[in-house]
């Protein structure tokens, strides 16, 4: 922690350039009682002082929450669904929207949409899917 008064030669937390990490530091110049010039007691490289930086949140990802309401979808969708009449999946076939699949990893799934002239996406249990057809 910083001192109130710091005199060259105290120990300050600080950011190493070269480490890349909040370590201990030694004060070598002062300027208007700030610390200009340090030197990392880790590494002894002197560089300009720069503050320790606060540890990052970890940051909540859209994906999850897309994982999230796809399950929600598959689990309103579920009931309706004949597995009986599902198609075995091949990427050799072509498929139409709301065409029932079983995949060999995935199980049971529902053709969402066709994308292009050779994939469809494919809502399963665990999430959408974009598979290659013919």
């Amino acid at each position: 922690m910083q001192n109130a008064t710091l005199a060259v030669g105290d120990k300050i937390e600080g950011r190493c350039t070269k480490c890349r990490k909040n370590n201990e530091h030694t004060v070598l110049t002062l300027v208007k009682e700030n610390p200009a010039q340090v030197e990392c007691t880790v590494c002894s490289r002197q560089h300009k002082y720069r503050p320790p930086t606060a540890a990052k949140k970890p940051a909540v990802r859209q994906a999850n929450q897309h994982k999230e309401a796809e399950r929600k979808e598959w689990a309103t969708l579920r009931p309706g669904m004949n597995s009986a009449k599902a198609l075995d999946y091949s990427m050799t076939e072509s498929y139409k929207a709301k065409a029932l699949i079983n995949h060999s990893v995935f199980g049971l799934g529902l053709v969402q949409r066709v994308i292009g002239s050779q994939k469809i996406e494919v809502l399963f249990e665990d999430g959408k899917k974009t598979m290659r057809c013919k």
